[in-house]
């Protein structure tokens, strides 16, 4: 078994849970600084299946590249939102009525306490005519395989800054 973080190797008998930025994983005694250390998880009690067919395992699921977005949306859009309705002399109010939204709800995305949902978004660009979903290209995450294992690891993907 492998540190999901650096690739060290970590002794299948005692492996360390540490929960780090919001995500437990299988760390080595050194990763495991960056977090905080969990319990082991509860052994689950045996159910017996009545028709293993039926199941609907999700696990197994394989993935595939259409399940990535392939738009995102822009750094600044709170600005660009607002500068845009602010341009055409709107106010909140006519903005929302032209978007069949909130008052409230295009308060939030201007000052940035909401991130608007692809759908809204783009009713927000054919309304202002603004840009704000960008397209996002496909990273090749095979170059980041670890040589020594030949495993990729969050460490080889990322830069991990220590405290």
């Amino acid at each position: 078994m492998e540190c999901e973080i650096c690739g060290k190797e970590v002794p299948e008998h005692n492996p360390i849970r540490a929960k780090i930025e919001g995500s437990v994983m299988v760390v080595c005694k050194e990763c495991s600084k960056l977090g905080t250390i969990q319990k082991a998880p509860p052994k689950p009690k045996f159910r017996k299946q009545s028709n293993p067919k039926k199941s609907n395992n999700t696990r197994n699921r394989s993935y595939s590249r259409n399940d990535e977005p392939s738009e995102e949306l822009i750094e600044d859009y709170e600005i660009a939102i607002r500068n845009a309705r602010e341009a055409r002399d709107w106010s909140r109010e006519d903005l929302g009525k032209k978007i069949n939204e909130r008052v409230s709800v295009i308060t939030r995305i201007e000052t940035g306490k909401m991130t608007p949902d692809i759908k809204l978004t783009k009713k927000l660009e054919k309304t202002l005519n603004i840009k704000l979903l960008e397209k996002v290209n496909n990273v090749d995450l095979n170059q980041f395989i670890n040589t020594s294992s030949g495993e990729r690891t969050l460490g080889n993907v990322m830069k991990i800054k220590r405290k």
